[in-house]
C-alpha cells in the first residue's frame, strides 16, 4: 500500500501536524514488537478518521522525527515475525508490510489503514486485551468517555469509505487512478509496475468485497470518476462573482465539476484569475509594497477544506459555494463542523482540537496530493497567510446545517474594484451612479488618493464642484494617505478648467511628491497649463530618464519649449532662444517617430511648422510640414492655421 500511496520521502519528512500518524523504529525486538502491536491496533481503529498510520522500521527517531540516513535493516526478514506478532490483534487484522530502499538502506514499511472491524485490541503492558488510540504523537488506552465514543464510531463506517452497492466497478476510471499514482510520484508510476485494474483497485482500497463480487467504494467514486455528481449531488462548486456588497447583481456565474481533486485545482486557478495583484509605492521606500487581493495560500487551505470537511451523503445535496463580493470571498460547505468543534476553535492560531474528521478517505488523498496539510493546521495557516498579505482578519461562522469562511479583501483591492466598477458605469452611460459608487468608496476609504481623484474628476466631468471640492477637502485631513498626489492633480485640473489659474498653482505648490512616472508627467502638464512653464520645464527635465519614447511626454516637453523660447525673444537672447527652439525640434521630430496616435502626430507635425518657421527655416520647409500634417489628419482647425501662416508670410 505505502508505494503506490505515498513517497516514501513523505514519510521521512513530515509535513506539520503529520507526524502524529508516523512512528519510526532503529529495529524490531521484543519491546518495540509490544509497542507496535498496540501501535497497529490504534491505527486501525483510526478514532480521528485519518484512515491509519504509518511504522517505519529500520529509522532511529529523535523528538518524533526520523535521524537520516536510516539505519536500516540489512538481511533482516521480520514479515513473519510481524505476521505473528499481529495475530494477537482481536478481531483479527493485519496491515500491510511493503520493503523500500531509501538512501541506500533498507527500510520496511508497515501501513496499517483503518479496519474494516472496529474497534480494536491489542495486549497491553500488563498482557491483558486493551482498546488503544492515538492522542497526538502518542498511542494510549483508550478509557471512559474516549472508550466509549470509539465504541460509537465504530459501529458508523465514514461515509466516503462506504460501500456503494447502486453502481459497478467500471464506473472508476483506470486512468484517473493511473494518474493520480503519478501525481504522487508513486513507485507504480515510476518504475513501471502496472498491475491490472482491479488488483489496482483492490492496492488502493478503492473497493470492497461483497459476498463473490466487489464494488466500489465511494471514495473512488468521489475521486476517480469523471461526474462525481452523477453519484452525489452535492459533489460540485459553484462560484459567483458579484457587483455588490449584497449579493444582488451578478457578474458571473460558474460550476465546476469532475473529481474532487480536479474540481479544487480548477476553482483556484479560476479566482486566481479574477483577482489582482497590488503594487503601491511607498514614499522614501525604495521597495514597492506587493499584495494580492486574498492569498492563494489562504484561498486554497479554505477550499481544500470546504472539500475536505463537507458531507457527500444523499441528503446533502447543496454544492460547496464560492461567493466573490467586492469586499469579501467566502467559501459555503455543508453542513457544520462535526460535533465537539465550538466556535472557540476558530479564534486564534493554534490547531484545531482532536475530533474525529467526517471523511477520512477525502483527507488521505489530499494529503498525498500536497492539497491537505497535517491535522488542525488549516485555520493557523490561513490567519497567518492574510496577516502576512497585509489582509483583515479572516472570519469563521457556522450553523448545525452550514459552515463559512469569509477571507476580507484586501483593502487596495477593494479600492481596485470600486475604480473597476466606476468606470464601467461611466462607460455604459451611467454616469451619475459612477460617480455615487466611487463617492461611497471614497467616503468609506478617505485616505485613498485614487478613489478621491476619480471621484473629483467624475464630480468635475458633471458640473458638481462643490463635491469635487469636498471629496479634495476630505482627504486633505485624512491619515493615513496612499497614492497621495493625485488628488491634487485631479482638483488643480478642475480648477485650470474653471479658469482659477492662481489657485490652481497654489494647489501644485502643495502637491506632494509622485509615486509614479504618470503622476510626475501629468504634474508637469498642469504646471504647463498654469502658465507656469518655468517649473512645467524642470519637472519635464527631472523626469526625462526613462521616458525618451513617450510621444506623449516628449510633445508636452517640446510645447514648453517653444513657450520658453517666446521670453528668451522678449529678452532679445537669441543664443538661447535658438538652441531651445532647435531641442524642441528634435523632441517634435522623435514625438512623430513614436506617436502611434495620429491625432497627436498630426499635431507634432503642427508645432514643428511652427518651431521651423520660429527658426527662420525656408517656406518650403515650413509648408512641407503642414502639408504632412493634413495628410495624416484633414482637419478644418489645422487648415485654418497654414491659412494663416501663409497670410503672414505673404506680409512679410
Amino acid at each position: 500500500m505505502p508505494g503506490p500511496l505515498i513517497d516514501l520521502s513523505s514519510l521521512m519528512s513530515p509535513i506539520e501536524g503529520e507526524s502524529w500518524r508516523i512512528e519510526y523504529k532503529p529495529g524490531w525486538d521484543a519491546y518495540s514488537e509490544e509497542s507496535a502491536i498496540r501501535t497497529i491496533a490504534a491505527f486501525a481503529n483510526d478514532y480521528l478518521n485519518a484512515n491509519g498510520g504509518y511504522i517505519v522500521v529500520g529509522v532511529e527517531e529523535n523528538a518524533g522525527l526520523p535521524s537520516l540516513p536510516p539505519k536500516g535493516l540489512e538481511g533482516v526478514d521480520l514479515d513473519e515475525r510481524i505476521r505473528g506478532a499481529c495475530s494477537r490483534i482481536r478481531p483479527e487484522y493485519l496491515p500491510m508490510m511493503e520493503p523500500r530502499e531509501f538512501q541506500g538502506r533498507r527500510v520496511l514499511v508497515i501501513f496499517a489503514p483503518a479496519g474494516e472491524t472496529p474497534p480494536y485490541r491489542a495486549p497491553g503492558r500488563d498482557k491483558d486485551p486493551a482498546y488503544w488510540v492515538r492522542v497526538n504523537s502518542e498511542t494510549v488506552e483508550a478509557k471512559g468517555a474516549t472508550l466509549e465514543r470509539l465504541i460509537e464510531k465504530s459501529s458508523r463506517i465514514p461515509f466516503d469509505d462506504r460501500r456503494n452497492f447502486e453502481w459497478p466497478l467500471d464506473e472508476i476510471s483506470p486512468t484517473l487512478v493511473r494518474k493520480h499514482l503519478s501525481d504522487v510520484r508513486s513507485d507504480f508510476a515510476s518504475d513501471g509496475l502496472v498491475p491490472a485494474d482491479d488488483q489496482l483497485y483492490r492496492r488502493l482500497g478503492l473497493v470492497a468485497k461483497v459476498n463473490s463480487h466487489e464494488v466500489p467504494r465511494n471514495i473512488a467514486l468521489l475521486f476517480f470518476s469523471e461526474r462525481p455528481e452523477k453519484y452525489f449531488r452535492g459533489a460540485t462548486i459553484e462560484i459567483a462573482q458579484f457587483h455588490d456588497d449584497a449579493g444582488g447583481d451578478l457578474i458571473e456565474e460558474k460550476h465546476v465539476r469532475g473529481p474532487l481533486s480536479s474540481q479544487i485545482h480548477e476553482a483556484l486557478r479560476y479566482l486566481e484569475s479574477m483577482t489582482s495583484v497590488m503594487v503601491r509605492k511607498v514614499p522614501g521606500v525604495a521597495q514597492a509594497e506587493r499584495s494580492v487581493a486574498f492569498p492563494y495560500e489562504a484561498m486554497e487551505e479554505a477550499l481544500v477544506n470546504a472539500i475536505y470537511h463537507r458531507s457527500y451523503d444523499p441528503g446533502t445535496v447543496e454544492p460547496t459555494k464560492i461567493y466573490l463580493y467586492p469586499d469579501r470571498l467566502e467559501i459555503i460547505s455543508y453542513p457544520g463542523p462535526v460535533p465537539g468543534i465550538t466556535k472557540d476553535a476558530f479564534s486564534g492560531d493554534r490547531p484545531a482540537p482532536p475530533t474525529p474528521a467526517r471523511n477520512r478517505r477525502i483527507g488521505e488523498f489530499l494529503k498525498e496530493l500536497r492539497l491537505a496539510e497535517g491535522r488542525g493546521t488549516g485555520v493557523p495557516k490561513i490567519r497567518r497567510q492574510m496577516r502576512q498579505n497585509g489582509s483583515p482578519t479572516p472570519e469563521f461562522d457556522f450553523g448545525d446545517d452550514w459552515f463559512r469562511v469569509t477571507l476580507p479583501a484586501h483593502p487596495q483591492y477593494r479600492v481596485v474594484h470600486s475604480l473597476r466598477e466606476s468606470a464601467r458605469l461611466w462607460a455604459i452611460g451611467q454616469r451619475p451612479e459612477a460617480l455615487e459608487r466611487v463617492e461611497a468608496a471614497a467616503a468609506d476609504y478617505p485616505g485613498s488618493g485614487a478613489l478621491t481623484g476619480q471621484t473629483i474628476e467624475y464630480a468635475n466631468a458633471l458640473g458638481e464642484w462643490d463635491r469635487a471640492k469636498a471629496a479634495f477637502e476630505r482627504f486633505e485631513s485624512a491619515e493615513p494617505k496612499s497614492e497621495a498626489a493625485i488628488p491634487w492633480l485631479r482638483f488643480a485640473d478642475g480648477l485650470i478648467a474653471r479658469g482659477a489659474v492662481q489657485e490652481a498653482r497654489q494647489v501644485l505648490d502643495r502637491a506632494p511628491a509622485q509615486d509614479t512616472t504618470d503622476e510626475s508627467l501629468d504634474l508637469a502638464i498642469l504646471r504647463k497649463r498654469a502658465g507656469d512653464f518655468a517649473g512645467a520645464h524642470l519637472l519635464f527635465e527631472a523626469s526625462r530618464t526613462g521616458q525618451s519614447r513617450n510621444a506623449k511626454f516628449l510633445h508636452e516637453f517640446a510645447q514648453v519649449k517653444m513657450q520658453i523660447s517666446g521670453e528668451f525673444r522678449k529678452k532679445r537672447d537669441e543664443a538661447n532662444r535658438k538652441r531651445i527652439l532647435a531641442e524642441a525640434e528634435a523632441l517634435l521630430r522623435d514625438a512623430i517617430e513614436l506617436s502611434q496616435d495620429q491625432v497627436r502626430r498630426a499635431w507634432c507635425y503642427v508645432d514643428l511648422a511652427k518651431v521651423l518657421d520660429w527658426s527662420g527655416a525656408p517656406t518650403g520647409v515650413v509648408e512641407e510640414a503642414y502639408h504632412a500634417a493634413l495628410a495624416i489628419r484633414p482637419d478644418p482647425s489645422i487648415e485654418e492655421r497654414f491659412r494663416l501662416w501663409k497670410a503672414g508670410r505673404r506680409k512679410r
